[in-house]
């Protein structure tokens, strides 16, 4: 199919979410090996964007935004076309890659499960610092939204379909992966960006080192008795999650300083 100026040859479907269909491609003037993303536009939010005459579909308008710096850890736009009842992402394909749910699911490394995880972290923190910082609220960091290179362990970041421009005036409707939403929007109906990012990262390790959610046990004394250890893991991992998941907003440890903590200096 042809996307602007260039003619691309679609290939097998990498994936289907609520916001559309992924499939792998190849750009035929030089091969190179891309993702397409075909995302309905009955739901889609339309906003302005500089150097653009008309209004972009919002998720197109983030991911411009978020590659304003270039870096590794966030995955690349690389064009995008708007149709009649879709529009279409073209986005770099890092060879070989996989989302980190079926990565950490085949690992068979020799690498300490923790020290595996402070990488995947450091990388995936960076990304979401980055994003902050150009004013984009990605909302649904999980697994599933992070492709890792099995051979580098290099990460990067995908699918902004459910993020919204970071404000400081918070937000009240819900939207990404109700397992990683933080408690205050469930007790006040409000919640802000960088503090629930803060709380979705602290899930994050929480998964990737437990291969669970927490459970309510462990919530507990996360957020009330700020006591939780895990046989295996050193006590800086575990300060780290609690860090991260403090009941009060206020008292997470702030988006800035996550990667200076103790733990990433073992």
């Amino acid at each position: 199919m042809d996307i602007n100026s260039c003619c691309y040859e679609i290939g097998i479907k990498l994936g289907q979410g609520g916001f559309g269909a992924v499939h792998a491609a190849t750009r035929l003037k030089d091969n190179l090996q891309v993702a397409v993303k075909f995302a309905s536009k009955e739901d889609a939010e339309f906003v302005s964007v500089d150097r653009y005459s008309t209004p972009v579909p919002l998720e197109v308008a983030l991911h411009i935004r978020a590659n304003q710096l270039r870096v590794p850890q966030i995955i690349q736009l690389l064009d995008w076309q708007d149709e009649a009842d879709c529009y279409i992402m073209v986005m770099e394909r890092p060879m070989p890659c996989q989302s980190l749910d079926v990565f950490l699911e085949s690992y068979t490394g020799t690498m300490d499960e923790e020290d595996l995880a402070r990488i995947i972290m450091w990388q995936t923190i960076f990304a979401v610092q980055t994003c902050c910082q150009l004013g984009v609220f990605h909302r649904d960091i999980k697994l599933e939204n992070l492709l890792i290179n099995p051979d580098t362990l290099e990460v990067k970041l995908i699918d902004f379909g459910c993020g919204e421009f970071l404000t400081s005036a918070g937000y009240t409707s819900f939207a990404g992966t109700e397992e990683f939403f933080p408690p205050e929007y469930w007790i006040k109906g409000r919640y802000y960006g960088e503090q629930t990012t803060v709380w979705s990262l602290g899930i994050l390790l929480f998964v990737i080192l437990c291969g669970h959610f927490p459970k309510s046990r462990d919530m507990e004394k996360l957020l009330k008795e700020n006591m939780w250890s895990r046989d295996g893991l050193s006590q800086e991992c575990c300060d780290f999650i609690g860090c991260c998941l403090k009941l009060d907003p206020e008292k997470r440890i702030k988006l800035d300083n996550v990667n200076l903590h103790n733990w990433f200096k073992m």
